[in-house]
């Protein structure tokens, strides 16, 4: 997204099974190649981790 992704806005490059469709190649942002998975942030689950970030974007906002 050439401009940044605004919370809450979900990316253009992730596929039905949200995976990133552009991983490893040169396009794909420094701030997605940059995240590191923590359980502070993701939890144990998909939901946990939506939830979590969720409430980050909003905290953050």
């Amino acid at each position: 997204m050439p401009n940044g992704k605004p919370a809450g806005v979900r990316c253009l490059h992730l596929s039905a099974e949200s995976l990133c469709t552009i991983f490893g190649q040169p396009e794909r942002p420094a701030v997605c190649s940059g995240f590191a998975a923590d359980i502070e942030v993701c939890g144990d689950s998909r939901e946990e981790a939506i939830r979590l970030i969720g409430w980050l974007e909003l905290a953050t906002a």
